[in-house]
């Protein structure tokens, strides 16, 4: 088992890592396409030679505008070696494709799956899976549908059980059984949308906001005031707490424990230090390692998306691309 107390990343240190970075920066796009006839958000970096395609699975909010300085950090970090794609969950797009229906955990678990089929089945190149949050929890369990096409699963910052301890998931919980609540939480985030959207951002930066990337600040003001968009995102909260309160599924784990990896952080109540160590003991000798400096929404600063963009490229860097898996 590995464990890593890293509380800085610099460019220094990724030099000293051996991560080629020096002429592989490019701009990631975003794409819309439909995915079993579902409208799909895809923030994506295409490599002109890769190696490997990493597919990226967002946490809960599912907007991939959140994770576009990680997405090109990763693929800075890994020297333009491997393609990089992130993929939304359905229905947290930024118009109503949807017409209001709601999407469960298990339905954007599948809606993964058909991603890979539809879009990634012809690549001759291995592919790898990288999540966060709950996106980790969908990652490993796409791998178990998917293991004769996925090569590696990373979970960052990973939220794979309810965490009894946790105050804040208790309320959390409570509110998004309410529908009652959760309707009344999304007409207001709706609310906020009839503001100016200048007004908007000058009151985001001013106050949660003011840390915050451009780039997560651009995200929150284009869809968390989207009623369609927060109403699924609790809707998926919701069963999200009804089936992480099972037991993870240790089997798989053990099974494939040199091909996953996860990332802690600290003070962390969605991926606490608790499973951390349930996982060192249920699955011994799988790769885990614990991150200081940022907190578990390392996506709304350029710093945390670079330190964890890192992580990943080395993990990328020793477990794949050096040992030609």
């Amino acid at each position: 088992m590995r464990r890593s107390y890293r509380s800085r990343c610099t460019i220094k240190d990724m030099a000293r890592d051996g991560l080629d970075f020096s002429e592989a920066k490019r701009p990631a796009a975003f794409r819309l396409c439909k995915v079993s006839g579902y409208m799909t958000e895809l923030l994506e970096i295409r490599a002109d030679d890769p190696k490997l395609h990493v597919l990226f699975i967002p946490g809960n909010p599912g907007i991939v505008a959140f994770y576009k300085d990680f997405v090109e950090s990763l693929y800075e970090f890994l020297g333009g070696h491997a393609s990089v794609t992130a993929i939304g969950h359905v229905s947290h797009t930024k118009k109503n494709c949807e017409r209001g229906r709601l999407f469960s955990l298990e339905e954007q678990i599948l809606h993964k799956v058909d991603f890979i089929i539809q879009e990634l089945e012809n690549l001759e190149v291995p592919i790898l899976l990288v999540g966060h949050s709950i996106g980790s929890y969908m990652a490993n369990d796409v791998f178990r549908r998917s293991s004769e096409k996925v090569t590696y699963c990373i979970g960052l910052y990973p939220f794979l059980a309810v965490n009894s301890q946790s105050w804040w998931q208790s309320i959390i919980g409570k509110i998004v059984e309410s529908q009652v609540l959760s309707v009344a939480l999304s007409c207001i985030a709706a609310s906020l949308g009839s503001l100016p959207s200048s007004a908007y951002r000058l009151i985001l930066t001013n106050s949660v906001g003011s840390s915050w990337s451009a780039a997560a600040v651009e995200a929150t003001c284009s869809h968390l005031v989207q009623y369609q968009v927060v109403r699924n995102i609790l809707f998926l909260a919701m069963t999200e707490f009804r089936k992480l309160a099972e037991t993870p599924d240790w089997k798989f784990m053990r099974e494939k424990r040199e091909k996953i990896a996860f990332l802690f952080g600290v003070d962390d109540h969605w991926g606490p230090l608790q499973m951390h160590k349930e996982i060192s003991k249920q699955v011994p000798g799988i790769s885990l390692s614990i991150e200081k400096a940022h907190p578990h929404t390392f996506c709304f600063t350029e710093d945390g998306s670079s330190c964890v963009a890192k992580h990943v490229a080395r993990l990328i860097q020793n477990q794949v691309l050096h040992s030609g898996q």
